[in-house]
């Protein structure tokens, strides 16, 4: 089937294809979940290459921060100016070229000589990433306009999010062991190759209605708010003063950035979000629900991955294997989501979800300097189960709440969120693990003070500054920073439960029932025409929910 918006602009994002052929949804489904995978598996790869590429390149704390970092940065940064771009010129055209710089920029991360090259690239796999996020969503939301089905296909959606961010250390660790660093690059390629090919040929074009000017200020203005904000926390995060140029200013400016957004939106006939969404309580606190769960565990996440190294002495490939449990877990909640939510509702469902995850990050303080497997492999399954849980009730919440005709506006709220809580996350926990592990270096016997300050950066640059020690004063330092290590993973656990408990207070302002959002977002008025957001939704008006559906194409 083929059709067009009432203004006569564009195709729908029903399931036509590009060539006005028919494609299955659940085609476009499963091209939509691999090319988001690729995206959500570079957020993490990278977590088993660090100890590689710091004997490699040998950054300073703030740049291994920054090499990490930037990636979900200046993603989240971009995608409510990319969404809104593909609304102009097309989702898929935009798609295409985020696959195509998806793979530039892996090839020149790969081959980094220092650690300024391999900054830049990721922030370039950034702005790729940012290309590609918004229309997995917004599409996915268009081309299943009923709701049980679409509960599904955000369960998939969901689930390979989840296997994206946590196979990442497991094929990371391989690949660092069988190759070098650079090779959790070089896999993008071929992929993304694949990907442009699959793409061209399967998804079918969309535009959005494009009455009124593109707001290309108010997207810029947005990018360099969250920017500013990030960029303070992550300079708090690295131990520079409260009150500095590089701290509090750019929060401050950050903040200024985002109310004259929030304002310019408000003002604007066709804004780039609508700012209505935010008066639906269930979508406010979904977004909200999304920004806690990542700032709580993606950060973590990081910090185990250290702990399983250089702790506990496994291998990179041995330290992805253990999270496995994690992956199993998340993939189970992601398919059996709809399920739940249908049992439980919303409000249950992600206030449940959020607790389970904060028992399971609370029963990991019991672990020390000997490895425990069961009782880390069970900590993971709580998680991994419990944290998919969390998102998938939220994003479900969160699409299902905004208008069809809003669900761009939506998608690049919601991966907004995502990003931004991950990187966050990054700077918050990092900075409460840094607080809580540099005391217990501040006196070790046999060891200098200049040998402690260094010792103090992190448990790698103690490893390193030990190596360089005699016997007695080697095998004290690192003793004094393995202890160090896991009373501040401790303290950060505790930190990140106490994050997860407020998320599940949070949720309980969420429906009820699956039902009620949905039936809200029917029952409202239509928001204005082009108000629809970075993707405006380009469904006529037979293929909504509540009105009757064209024929679809096969299953």
């Amino acid at each position: 089937m083929s059709g067009t918006t009432a203004s006569g602009r564009g195709r729908t994002a029903g399931v036509p294809g590009h060539t006005g052929g028919g494609v299955n949804r659940w085609t476009v489904l499963t091209v939509l979940c691999v090319s988001l995978l690729f995206v959500a598996l570079d957020t993490t790869i990278l977590y088993v290459a660090v100890p590689s590429v710091t004997e490699d390149l040998r950054p300073g704390p703030v740049e291994l921060l920054w090499i990490v970092d930037i990636y979900p940065l200046i993603a989240a940064s971009l995608l409510i100016l990319f969404g809104t771009l593909g609304d102009r010129v097309g989702r898929r055209r935009v798609l295409l070229l985020g696959y195509g710089l998806f793979a530039l920029a892996s090839a020149a991360a790969a081959l980094a000589p220092n650690p300024q090259i391999l900054m830049a690239a990721r922030a370039l796999l950034g702005i790729g990433g940012a290309m590609i996020m918004p229309a997995t969503l917004s599409i996915l939301r268009q081309v299943f306009p009923d709701r049980r089905e679409r509960a599904v296909a955000i369960g998939m959606w969901s689930a390979v999010a989840a296997v994206g961010a946590a196979v990442g250390p497991v094929l990371g660790g391989f690949l660092v062991e069988n190759f070098w660093w650079g090779s959790v690059f070089l896999i993008n390629i071929p992929m993304m190759a694949a990907m442009f090919l699959i793409g061209r040929w399967l998804l079918p074009e969309s535009r959005g209605e494009r009455n009124g000017p593109w707001d290309l200020l108010g997207a810029v203005i947005a990018a360099f708010g969250v920017l500013g904000i990030v960029f303070g926390v992550k300079r708090l995060g690295s131990g520079a003063p409260v009150v500095g140029v590089t701290t509090l200013l750019p929060i401050a400016v950050g903040t200024v950035l985002l109310v004259l957004f929030v304002r310019r939106q408000r003002r604007r006939a066709h804004p780039l979000i609508d700012m209505r969404l935010f008066a639906r309580p269930a979508f406010g606190t979904s977004i909200g629900c999304i920004v806690l769960a990542m700032l709580a565990l993606v950060g973590l996440q990081l910090i185990a991955v250290q702990y399983l190294q250089l702790v506990l002495g496994l291998s990179p490939l041995e330290t992805g294997l253990r999270m496995l449990p994690l992956v199993f877990a998340a993939m189970a909640a992601g398919l059996t989501g709809s399920k739940v939510l249908q049992a439980l509702g919303p409000r249950v469902m992600v206030s449940a979800g959020f607790t389970l995850t904060a028992i399971a990050v609370l029963s990991l303080t019991a672990m020390g300097t000997h490895d425990r497997f069961w009782q880390l492999s069970l900590g993971f399954v709580l998680l991994g189960f419990g944290f998919q849980s969390t998102l998938f009730g939220a994003y479900e919440s969160m699409l299902s709440e905004a208008p069809a005709a809003q669900s761009g506006g939506a998608a690049a709220l919601g991966e907004t969120a995502y990003q931004l809580g991950a990187g966050i996350g990054v700077a918050l926990l990092g900075s409460v693990m840094n607080a809580a592990y540099a005391p217990g270096l501040s006196r070790v016997d046999g060891v200098s003070a200049g040998a402690s300050r260094s010792a103090s950066h992190s448990l790698g640059e103690a490893y390193k500054v030990a190596a360089g020690l005699g016997e007695h004063a080697r095998q004290a330092l690192r003793l004094a920073a393995r202890d160090a290590f896991v009373h501040g993973l401790r303290v950060t656990l505790v930190a990140s439960g106490v994050l997860l408990l407020v998320g599940a207070a949070i949720a309980l302002r969420l429906p009820r029932r699956a039902a009620e959002s949905g039936e809200r977002a029917e029952a409202g008025a239509p928001a204005e025409e082009g108000a629809g957001g970075a993707a405006a939704a380009n469904v006529p008006a037979a293929g909504r929910e509540g009105a009757p559906a064209p024929a679809r194409t096969g299953r």
